[in-house]
């Protein structure tokens, strides 16, 4: 496939970085989250099954240096990678005890290890984390990155899904991760059965306005046995056809901060136990879809990013 311009791409963004492709480790722990022991809430996100976002991971059960070799030689071998990042990708990981995650950073400090990409929530941001990790990046010239799971800047739709956080979360946790130095790339569903185009637009708005540098979209998907699964089942929920998830993910992008980075605008998912996912549609197919719609239309990322620094007084200017 050539080249993709309509958005700022991930792999184009580390290429620049690291002069070649550079590929993502994932690595499980034997985790939890605060919204699902009381801490903040109980039963989790009503979407969240029991891998907690990491079904293609090796068992937690593996220790981190045995899942990054294992990863490592079959990523590695099949394309010829040379320079990978370390993804702490299941659950919240800056939920663990403060001694016990600095381990597990010190565990990825390897030769060829040239990013680390921690997945967490918007509540469990603190600054004695951030200071480690922002005192990690610079003394190992390494990129760090802080994976948010926002899904939606509507605080109707946040409550809706048990997220056990509002948007004040996010915020607070996005200010700090920037006065560290650090990389946000925030997780975002654009067909949540509660919003609607306007939320499209807002959340693109908001992240721009924040400054976030990197963005990953989803689709949302139904596992069987969780509390979304039960409302899919009973009919108490809709779902957005294909058609229109793919005009959000133009709305989005064309709303969108060109400078921020895009990892990616569907996600895989897993098809075992799931009642919904991507519409029985290959994920790359629906993005292809997005680029030739975008490219037909002569639109871009960032074609409608208009709305900040002052707009309303730049006819004085």
């Amino acid at each position: 496939m050539n080249q993709i311009t309509v958005y700022n791409t991930y792999s184009k963004y580390l290429s620049d970085k690291f002069g070649e492709k550079v590929y993502k480790l994932p690595i499980s722990l034997p985790l939890t989250c605060p919204n699902r022991d009381g801490t903040v809430g109980r039963g989790g996100c009503i979407f969240c099954g029991e891998e907690g976002g990491s079904f293609e991971s090796l068992s937690s059960s593996i220790s981190i240096r045995e899942q990054l070799e294992k990863n490592k030689k079959y990523i590695g071998d099949r394309y010829k990678a040379k320079k990978f990042i370390a993804y702490f990708q299941n659950f919240t990981n800056t939920y663990l005890p403060f001694e016990s995650f600095k381990e597990c950073i010190d565990q990825v400090l390897l030769k060829d290890i040239v990013g680390i990409s921690i997945s967490t929530r918007p509540d469990c941001i603190n600054d004695s984390y951030l200071e480690y990790l922002s005192t990690i990046k610079d003394m190992h010239n390494i990129d760090i990155t802080i994976e948010l799971g926002l899904q939606t800047v509507n605080y109707s739709t946040l409550e809706k899904i048990n997220r056990g956080h509002t948007l004040a979360e996010f915020i607070d946790a996005s200010i700090r991760i920037k006065k560290y130095n650090l990389r946000n790339c925030t997780h975002i569903i654009l067909n949540l059965p509660w919003d609607e185009d306007v939320d499209v637009i807002e959340n693109a708005k908001i992240l721009s306005a924040l400054g976030v540098d990197e963005v990953k979209l989803h689709a949302l998907y139904i596992v069987d046995g969780t509390a979304l699964g039960t409302l899919y089942k009973n009919g108490e929920i809709t779902l957005i056809s294909k058609e229109e998830y793919i005009e959000r993910v133009i709305l989005f992008l064309e709303y969108l901060d060109p400078n921020i980075v895009i990892q990616r605008i569907i996600g895989r998912a897993p098809e075992e136990n799931s009642l919904f996912v991507n519409w029985n549609e290959s994920w790359w197919k629906i993005r292809d879809t997005v680029i030739s719609l975008m490219e037909s239309r002569n639109s871009k990322q960032g074609i409608k990013f208009d709305y900040l620094n002052g707009k309303g007084i730049r006819k004085f200017q």
